[in-house]
């Protein structure tokens, strides 16, 4: 589905092709404008040097995705603050983990009927065992319902994964906040 597509007045279809197509969608028509959160996100490494990403479902469309542990910066946090706090929320990895050192990243994203763009802070943090067990305790309800699991993918094989990688740039992001690692050359 186009999220930038939006019916014209009278219809209640959604747009050719699409999944809503022919069906009544007036409460699946996505907004357009963008809405700027100020967000976190942290990349995890694990003694293999895989990647911790999660795989969610939008609960708007249903598309799938995969992207690092993250979200929203609250009010009075740091974004260090606020990655590790999301780090522990989201998979009950120890967020002492994550390095004070982080990269602006631009993102356009839409989730959930709702257009997110801006600069988001990526935070990289590393685990001393492999593929570290996660807890989903600290999810919320919503979250709970779009999440559909995780890995912990080689760096090698993002390209592999059966649905996008958020942000298209994930390995870029990575060489720039552990330039040490393999992937310090994503055009490999």
């Amino acid at each position: 589905m186009n999220p930038a597509w939006s019916a014209p007045a009278g219809s209640a279809e959604g747009p050719p092709g699409g999944p809503w197509h022919g069906r009544v969608a007036s409460s699946r028509v996505a907004t357009v404008n963008a809405t700027h959160r100020p967000a976190v996100r942290v990349i995890c490494l694990d003694a293999a040097q895989r990647l911790l990403l999660l795989h969610w479902r939008d609960p708007f469309d249903g598309a799938m995705l995969w992207e690092p542990p993250g979200g929203g910066v609250e009010p009075g946090e740091t974004p260090l603050m606020a990655a590790r706090r999301e780090l522990s929320e989201e998979t009950g990895l120890d967020p002492t983990g994550v390095r004070d050192r982080s990269v602006p990243v631009a993102r356009d994203i839409r989730w959930n009927g709702k257009r997110y763009a801006g600069s988001e802070d990526f935070f990289v943090a590393r685990f001393a065992e492999e593929r570290p067990t996660l807890t989903r305790a600290g999810l919320l309800p919503g979250e709970r319902a779009a999440f559909q699991g995780h890995a912990w993918v080689p760096w090698s094989g993002l390209n592999a994964l059966p649905d996008r990688v958020e942000p298209p740039s994930l390995l870029s992001v990575l060489a720039a906040l552990a330039p040490e690692g393999p992937w310090r050359d994503p055009a490999r």
